[in-house]
């Protein structure tokens, strides 16, 4: 027997756009980590992602009304952060990156066999052009396939595909890693 019983997040959704207060900030406390948690990662700063995540959630509040359903709304934040990160990293002058080991909010993060490889890696990430830096962070920290990144950063799947096999060659040569096990133990295949 199969029922077709909206879920939490559904009625969420659906009391947030009937305008329930309490609704939203529901949908907030929902997805206010994994928000979190890409800006920091495309941002490097805890600061710029607290920003980027309070402005995206206001976006979300006034675009409400233009979002289809639960689902559609987080491929709505996925992008907006994205976009929005990446025109923030094109307007702001390349500075130290923060490392992100110590950040307890970030879902997801991965045991690394070697702390400082793992170190490394990442601030190798984050000198990557800005849209190279958004395909791999969504692919290999935000876990999308190359169809998710395509619609999310609105580019062909081909450059999609091209961005991830630069980049992954890149990040190999200057890590000096000639093994794609030993690469591949980091997360990055």
């Amino acid at each position: 027997m199969s029922t077709n019983l909206p879920s939490i997040a559904d009625e969420h959704f659906a009391r947030a756009r009937a305008g329930e207060p309490t609704a939203f900030a529901a949908l907030v406390r929902t997805h206010q980590r994994s928000v979190f948690s890409l800006a920091l990662r495309m941002l490097g700063s805890r600061e710029a992602a607290d920003d980027l995540a309070q402005d995206v959630f206001l976006q979300l509040h006034l675009n409400l009304a233009t979002i289809e359903s639960s689902a559609h709304m987080t491929f709505w934040l996925r992008k907006v952060v994205t976009h929005r990160a990446i025109d923030r990293l094109r307007q702001r002058p390349r500075v130290e990156v923060a490392s992100l080991d110590d950040e307890p909010e970030i879902a997801d993060v991965a045991v690394a066999a070697d702390p400082l490889l793992q170190r490394h890696l990442r601030a190798l990430v984050a000198e990557l052009p800005s849209s190279a830096r958004a395909v791999v962070v969504l692919r290999y920290q935000e876990d999308l396939d190359p169809l998710e990144i395509a619609r999310t950063l609105e580019m062909p799947i081909n450059t999609v595909k091209s961005h991830l096999k630069r980049s992954l060659a890149s990040l190999r040569e200057r890590l000096g890693v000639t093994s794609p096990d030993a690469f591949e133990e980091l997360g990055y295949e």
